[in-house]
């Protein structure tokens, strides 16, 4: 998940309000349940601390949503009577709603809530060309057409010897055709930045087109006959197609991921290239090290309290250390709310890892120290070192 987004949450003074809701369910008590959910919010924020202001501003906001259209939730983040951020969810909230009044806005459900979704390219393949649409979980769009030449592209059953060469004619101009696609479909890869690519069509067709993309595409793409190029040939099994092709990309990404942390929290010529723990964690979010931040929801360091000042850089385990940072009131603030601030200011990643369900302690050593760990920028052999070339 790429936390540029949160940076206006990051810009400002608290205390900020945050609130989960879930928008997913409409029905016949729908303007009465939001309107018992708005004055429930507003009303835990108020015992809270919250201002008058923005427990206001929280209020309209609630009660504006739109439920049971399309977004499972909403998050919402305000502050000084205003809100500054509220996204779509598309994982339900656990509860119904839920609210925090803090120092910090309370970021870290966002990665579970409102996980980074792979935009996903969709070629909809015919003998003459394809139809391009891009889809994300909650909305579809289009993104082109592409039309190669329209004859010959039928074939007879002759045996005539004229006919077996209109065959072949025919042949080659499917196979130009597909190649037309084929780079028309990178070139939109590369215009759109999508991360998955779905060939809809029947099975010669896509195959003709996948033989034609560049390795690092073709390697990925996933093929679906659930669809075609003419029009009403979708199925609701093709949604059902992408959602699964999604959801392997996530997996296999994450895997990717957990691998290069694997590999660069060995020791290698005296030093390291990740980092887990929270006292490592901190020393490299102050000195902007942190290039990739991994998250386990049920880590136990995750919701650990740590200290915190109003600067991103003002980040410490104790309360005495986060004042000689130059904050003389620290406040005590979830390591993951905190991490993930400092973070985001230095246009850093972060990953979700899947919960360890079968609770045996860090997975064999397989996810990081706690539940939190982190790339580095730059390796660190105990003393401040610096970046090295090439590094990421």
């Amino acid at each position: 998940m790429k936390l540029a987004p949160l940076a206006p949450l990051f810009e400002r003074p608290g205390p900020w309000a945050t609130v989960y809701v879930d928008t997913s369910v409409a029905d016949e008590a729908t303007l009465d349940r939001r309107e018992l959910q708005a004055r429930q919010v507003t009303r835990d924020l108020t015992e809270q601390g919250a201002d008058e202001a923005t427990c206001r501003a929280v209020r309209e906001a609630l009660g504006a949503y739109s439920h049971g259209a399309g977004a499972a939730g909403r998050a919402l983040f305000a502050a000084h009577g205003e809100v500054v951020l509220d996204p779509p969810l598309s994982v339900r909230p656990p509860r119904e709603s839920s609210s925090t009044w803090s120092p910090l806005p309370h970021v870290g459900p966002l990665l579970e809530l409102a996980p980074a979704e792979p935009v996903c390219l969709v070629a909809y393949i015919d003998r003459t060309g394809a139809d391009f649409e891009l889809r994300t979980e909650v909305e579809k769009q289009p993104a082109g057409q592409v039309t190669g030449r329209t004859w010959p592209i039928h074939r007879t059953s002759s045996v005539d010897w004229s006919e077996r060469h209109f065959q072949l004619s025919v042949e080659n101009t499917w196979e130009e055709n597909a190649q037309t696609v084929a780079e028309a479909l990178q070139r939109c890869q590369e215009e759109t930045g999508a991360d998955l690519i779905v060939l809809a069509g029947d099975e010669r067709e896509r195959r003709y087109v996948r033989d034609r993309l560049p390795q690092n595409l073709a390697a990925t793409a996933v093929e679906t006959d659930r669809a075609g190029r003419a029009a009403g040939s979708a199925t609701p099994l093709l949604d059902e197609d992408i959602a699964r092709a999604r959801e392997e990309y996530v997996r296999r990404r994450t895997a990717d991921e957990l691998e290069h942390f694997q590999e660069a929290r060995t020791l290698s010529g005296g030093h390291l290239d990740a980092a887990e723990g929270i006292p490592a964690l901190i020393e490299a979010a102050r000195e902007h090290r942190i290039d990739t931040l991994f998250l386990r929801p049920d880590g136990p360091d995750v919701h650990r309290e740590i200290w915190a000042g109003p600067d991103p850089d003002q980040i410490a385990l104790r309360r005495t250390d986060a004042r000689s940072l130059g904050e003389p009131e620290p406040f005590a603030a979830p390591a993951d709310d905190a991490l993930l601030r400092s973070v985001a200011m230095t246009d850093a990643e972060a990953v979700l890892l899947p919960t360890n369900d079968a609770g045996d302690g860090d997975s064999a050593g397989t996810t990081p120290v706690g539940g939190l760990g982190a790339l580095l920028r730059w390796s660190y052999g105990g003393e401040h070192s610096q970046p090295e070339a090439g590094t990421r």
